[in-house]
């Protein structure tokens, strides 16, 4: 905070907070590990053909007959071609990691450095029983604690979309051909549900089911309260199907 009011500015004087992500055993495990490695690469402290003498990195303790026992080396080695645990394989990994350095222009530089983004790394498949997890055991927001706000916002928009989709079935609701009408009925129980049972926004449900202005939407779900649309039976099912 002094440093802050010295020099008139605001936020970390370094850089944002810790934080951890969740990544996929196997091929996405062994992506992480490569963008590390080459980590002093992209610092410029190290060329991509001398990694092996650069000491601050655990690419250093692999390679030692000595490593630690937990510094386990099986998923970076079969997952860069099958090599062995051996001088040999460890020098062929070297090179593997010199000519990801070199091809590591447009698409494969995105993706690299999409390795350092959001909170989880792996197929779609991994992500979607990761969320479940997480959701059931922390609550919907918990596991964004600490994502820039680009990412955060799209994770949420996905928990909304997949709660959508669960109450559009639980009502027979199809959400390809809503009336086009702001008001439509179908379109307010949809929205008072969802906010019933997530921190849905209104400017979101504006949008996605064409409700006109945030306000609108918050205007129609009042009204639809006040006409105890929530104490009909088909609203009461969907709420006690609709998980929290």
């Amino acid at each position: 905070m002094r440093a802050n009011r010295f020099r008139g500015q605001t936020g970390r004087p370094f850089q944002g907070r810790f934080k951890a992500l969740h990544v996929e055993p196997g091929h996405a495990l062994a992506q992480v590990a490569h963008y590390i490695h080459l980590n002093p690469v992209r610092a410029k402290i190290a060329l991509s053909d001398r990694l092996a003498d650069f000491r601050w990195s655990s690419l250093h303790h692999f390679r030692r007959k000595d490593r630690p026992g937990w510094l386990e080396p099986a998923t970076i080695l079969a997952e860069s071609g099958g090599l062995a645990d051996t001088k040999a394989g460890w020098n062929a990994y070297l090179g593997y990691l010199a000519f990801l350095a070199e091809e590591a222009t447009g698409p494969r530089k995105e993706r690299f450095a999409k390795l350092s983004r959001g909170w989880c790394i792996g197929s779609d498949k991994f992500r979607a029983a990761l969320k479940k997890d997480l959701v059931n055991k922390s609550g919907e927001m918990a596991r964004f604690a600490g994502l820039e706000r680009e990412e955060w916002q799209k994770e949420r928009g996905l928990i909304w979309e997949e709660k959508l989709t669960e109450a559009a079935r639980v009502l027979k609701i199809d959400l390809k051909v809503l009336p086009s009408r702001k008001s439509a009925r179908e379109k307010v129980m949809l929205a008072t549900l969802l906010k019933r049972t997530t921190s849905v926004s209104n400017l979101w449900l504006a949008q996605r089911l064409a409700m006109g202005t945030p306000a609108s939407v918050s205007q129609f779900i009042r009204r639809f309260r006040l006409a105890r649309g929530e104490e009909t039976r088909p609203f009461q099912t969907a709420l006690s199907r609709v998980k929290l």
